[in-house]
């Protein structure tokens, strides 16, 4: 079982948002094969911060959906993280703007529930280490949210 860490800045996300995005982390983990006791967190952040936290660690000035960052993906002049059998799997956080979240659920005609989970879904894979830097990226790491959106009941109409 993937150990969640979830914190919300905001005060917005409901104890059933919390449950939904967890179970939806949780399935994700077990269809990627994860292994019991990886950890990663999700905060939920407002615009400003997300857009800070962009602006320091992406050197682009505008707030966005969703931000990674992974603990095993080595940065330039980064040394390589060596875990000891017993150390927990470090996956890495997440950080999730709650009301691009919501402006995005209503621009494109579906549910809250469905966009955060769509966004938390899209950290993880990060995490895991897919990206979409180029067009055969972007089409396999969509098809497997898609993928894993669509077997856990949350498709894109909802």
């Amino acid at each position: 079982m993937l150990e969640i860490d979830m914190m919300d800045e905001t005060s917005e996300i409901s104890e059933e948002q919390w449950t939904d995005i967890e179970q939806l982390l949780q399935f994700a983990a077990k269809k990627e094969d994860i292994t019991s006791g990886a950890e990663l967190s999700v905060t939920f952040v407002d615009n400003e911060k997300i857009r800070e936290i962009n602006r320091d660690y992406r050197n682009k000035d505008k707030a966005t959906d969703v931000i990674s960052f992974a603990m095993e993906e080595m940065g330039e002049g980064e040394m390589e993280i060596i875990y000891e059998e017993e150390a927990p799997r470090m996956l890495g956080d997440i950080i999730i703007s709650v009301p691009k979240a919501m402006e995005q659920a209503e621009e494109y005609g579906h549910s809250l529930k469905r966009e955060l989970g769509f966004l938390a879904l899209h950290g993880l894979l990060h995490l895991l280490g897919y990206d979409h830097e180029t067009e055969a990226e972007e089409k396999e790491m969509f098809d497997k949210q898609k993928e894993i959106l669509d077997a856990y009941g949350l498709k894109r109409a909802e």
